[in-house]
């Protein structure tokens, strides 16, 4: 499969999973855009990936818990042809990490609006710019943290699971449109969002423990 010309985004694409994707995308020949909160971080990506590959990834800030915000990134990304080959929904992350006592109403409801609402707003918005390409491809960031107890994460693993659901049930209805709606389920990645667990935990070690190459794998994995 070739990706020449194709113009995908993906939200979170300054750092992490997001980065890792925006930059094998973009060597392969896609149109690559790459959105997040921090203009700093996506110019520095850009740049770096510039260098070392000699491509070039446009980069807009886009908050995706705001409709209007994500609205204003689709449309942009998708440029003036109005459609877009393909989007990676990675934004995401978890608001606090502890037992389920010990979080507030507030960090639960900021997971869930970060990574169920954030992505749902991604879904609406892409589907016109996705069925103007004759069909595409809408990638859900879930973890096996779905469908695998994961203790101390919280809502996390709750919105997760949902990803899941809601890339099922947008497949049904869109697949007459031909855009495909998956999820992918990363393992422990060392993104920055893992650097909250000490390396010499034991949460750390029990996640090691199982995975067969006794080591935690990396965003270009």
């Amino acid at each position: 499969m070739t990706f020449d010309s194709m113009r995908i985004l993906i939200t979170g694409g300054g750092t992490g999973i997001g980065r890792a994707c925006a930059e094998s995308l973009a060597t392969q020949g896609a149109k690559v855009v790459i959105c997040g909160r921090t203009l700093e971080t996506l110019e520095k990506t850009a740049e770096e990936i510039y260098s070392a590959h000699d491509v070039k990834v446009d980069y807009l800030t886009c908050d995706v818990t705001h409709e209007e915000s994500v609205e204003e990134c689709l449309a942009k990304a998708a440029g003036s042809s109005e459609d877009l080959a393909g989007v990676v929904a990675n934004a995401g992350g978890a608001i606090g990490l502890g037992n389920y006592q010990d979080l507030s109403a507030e960090q639960y409801l900021d997971t869930l609006k970060l990574n169920i609402l954030g992505t749902m707003h991604c879904v609406k918005h892409s589907i016109p710019f996705l069925a103007n390409n004759g069909g595409g491809s809408f990638i859900g960031m879930s973890s096996i943290a779905s469908s695998l107890t994961h203790r101390f994460f919280g809502a996390y693993t709750v919105s997760k699971a949902g990803i899941e659901t809601m890339m099922k049930n947008a497949a049904d209805e869109y697949g007459n449109q031909k855009i495909r709606f998956n999820a992918v389920r990363p393992g422990f990645i060392a993104t920055e969002m893992m650097e909250v667990i000490p390396r010499d935990s034991e949460i750390f070690e029990s996640y090691v423990k199982n995975i067969p190459l006794g080591e935690v794998g990396e965003p270009e994995d």
